[in-house]
């Protein structure tokens, strides 16, 4: 990692619910591997937190009229009334020069729990918008992002002209809609199709190949999705 003057650092927000999940071991797998690399790794697991994934108006200073919550992440990230665990999640977002989203695909998105994450912690003030601006000119550029995640169906389902269809139509909204958004460069994701599909044998080989493809894509900024 001799691009860094100092060890890089990487935010893994992790949502799954089971922790004996193939996701978990993944999400795992692929710390180690980052820390192999390394990498100094901060895991956040949002559901041994808990995290609590509503963004709602009792998080601020009380306002006299219609809510609005962008408008009053903007009002408390400028006084410092900014919820303390919000803060304490977005300080540790704004340290990490790579994000990784680790989550199983549910309908087609992330589950709840890590949206949630998102509306809480992408603050308006914070990461864009404010003094930040958008796309490029947001907070984060300059940063990575990728996506780690496990998938119900089979990797053929996800093809063009599969029973699914193709996989980049699912995580655009979150490629440029949640990361590209807040200035993130983002990175090719790693996917895991079907393990509850596969024997123990063909698990162990995915947890390998998953750890492995996460420091090549964070180590190779060419694998950077457009």
């Amino acid at each position: 990692m001799s691009s860094f003057a100092v060890a890089p650092t990487a935010l893994i927000v992790h949502a799954h619910p089971e922790p004996r999940s193939f996701s978990t071991a993944q999400m795992a797998t692929a710390a180690q591997a980052l820390r192999d690399a390394g990498y100094r790794v901060d895991v956040l697991d949002l559901y041994a937190d808990p995290w609590a994934p509503v963004l709602a108006r009792e998080e601020f200073a009380p306002v006299e009229g219609a809510f609005k919550p962008q408008a009053e992440q903007m009002r408390a990230v400028r006084d410092g009334t900014l919820d303390a665990t919000v803060r304490a999640h977005l300080d540790r977002l704004l340290a990490a020069d790579l994000l990784v989203l680790s989550f199983p695909l549910w309908w087609f998105s992330l589950p709840a729990v890590l949206k949630g994450w998102v509306d809480r912690v992408f603050v308006m003030g914070g990461v864009f918008g404010g003094d930040h601006g958008l796309f490029g000119d947001a907070a984060l550029a300059g940063r990575r992002a990728m996506l780690l995640f496990t998938t119900g169906g089979p990797g053929e389902s996800f093809r063009p002209g599969g029973a699914f269809g193709p996989m980049d139509d699912f995580l655009f909204h979150i490629h440029r809609g949640m990361l590209e958004f807040v200035g993130f460069q983002v990175l090719a994701p790693v996917i895991t199709y079907g393990p509850a599909r596969m024997t123990d044998q063909e698990r162990t080989a995915a947890l390998t190949r998953a750890g492995e493809s996460v420091v090549r894509h964070a180590t190779e900024v060419r694998t950077a999705v457009r």
